[in-house]
């Protein structure tokens, strides 16, 4: 009897760690996220991909160059990787309500699920990433966090099936 609760309070452990945190729980935060605000012209971001272990896997830049007409957005995003690698991602990002948004970009399986509140916005994505030749469906939990008018924080976890693989960290700073 003791061993399965036990079993039972560890299993409500862990299903209560799965649903993390909410945006709402950023409702009071300031100054207040506004993507069509933030993402509006030039942006630049520096990031790296860490492992599961932490350790700094690939190192990028990103210039990025983004409009918005009412609640359709573009977001035109150029990578350049620590290796000479260089990337392009142009998402098309559609605000459905207050503090919800839809994003689709070509390698997006799908669509990317946006909720905001406070400084905060969490998206939700899967992405085909290529690895070594093969391409894997990566699920993404993406968080960022505007620290002022320039400056917006971003840590996105990265899983397949479950498993943690690594994150990506980005700061984003507006000229």
């Amino acid at each position: 009897m003791k061993r399965r609760a036990i079993l039972a309070a560890g299993g409500s452990a862990l299903l209560a760690g799965c649903a993390g945190p909410q945006p709402a729980r950023y409702a009071s935060e300031r100054p207040e996220l506004d993507l069509r605000r933030y993402f509006d012209g030039r942006v630049q971001a520096w990031g790296m991909f860490t492992d599961r272990a932490g350790a700094i896997v690939k190192r990028f830049t990103v210039q990025m160059d983004c409009r918005w007409t009412g609640d359709e957005g573009v977001l035109d995003e150029d990578f350049t990787f620590s290796d000479g690698a260089k990337q392009r991602r142009v998402w098309h990002v559609t605000r459905t309500a207050p503090g919800r948004y839809v994003g689709r970009a070509d390698d997006v399986v799908g669509e990317a699920l946006g909720e905001q509140s406070g400084n905060t916005l969490q998206w939700r994505y899967t992405l085909a990433l290529p690895v070594e030749g093969h391409v894997w469906e990566v699920q993404f939990d993406d968080w960022m966090v505007l620290m002022d008018d320039r400056m917006l924080l971003n840590r996105a976890a990265m899983s397949k099936l479950g498993i943690h693989l690594g994150d990506v960290t980005l700061a984003f700073r507006k000229p």
